[in-house]
């Protein structure tokens, strides 16, 4: 029986601490668009076209990457399995980057709502993102999306 939840705890940590930082990073912009709980296909473009011009992959990957993000968004139980892979992988200055691709997807379909607003501050919080930056990079995606 012992044997058994070890094992089983065993499982779960290789599930959590499995993903990739391109995939946990795409897996926060799904979280964001899925936070109004309105999903527009202004929001799904602008994942992809975040995705392409970040990470310099092909359309298609980013299809996919993006395909992949929602399915382990979908079975996430938090976001720590996402921000603990950016929190070990990214510089601060990628994750001010990634805070700031987190407002291009809020700010997408051209109207903030509340709960994108919570998203994109939780996320900040834990990437341990400073306040300043954090009202800076929302401030200068708004003015862009005027």
């Amino acid at each position: 029986m012992i044997s058994k939840l070890l094992a089983f705890f065993q499982q779960e940590e290789v599930k959590t601490t499995g993903h990739k930082p391109e995939l946990a990073a795409a897996a926060l912009l799904v979280e964001i668009m899925n936070a109004d709980h309105q999903l527009s296909d202004d929001e799904t473009e602008s994942i992809k076209n975040i995705l392409f011009d970040t990470l310099f992959i092909t359309a298609d990957v980013a299809d996919e990457l993006l395909t992949t993000a929602k399915k382990e968004v979908h079975e996430a139980t938090d976001l720590f399995q996402f921000t603990g892979v950016i929190n070990t992988s990214y510089s601060y200055e990628e994750k001010v980057s990634l805070v700031e691709s987190l407002w291009k997807v809020a700010y997408s379909d051209k109207q903030l709502d509340k709960y994108e607003e919570h998203m994109v501050r939780r996320i900040a919080d834990l990437l341990y993102v400073s306040h300043s930056d954090f009202m800076q990079t929302k401030n200068r995606i708004k003015a862009a999306s005027e």
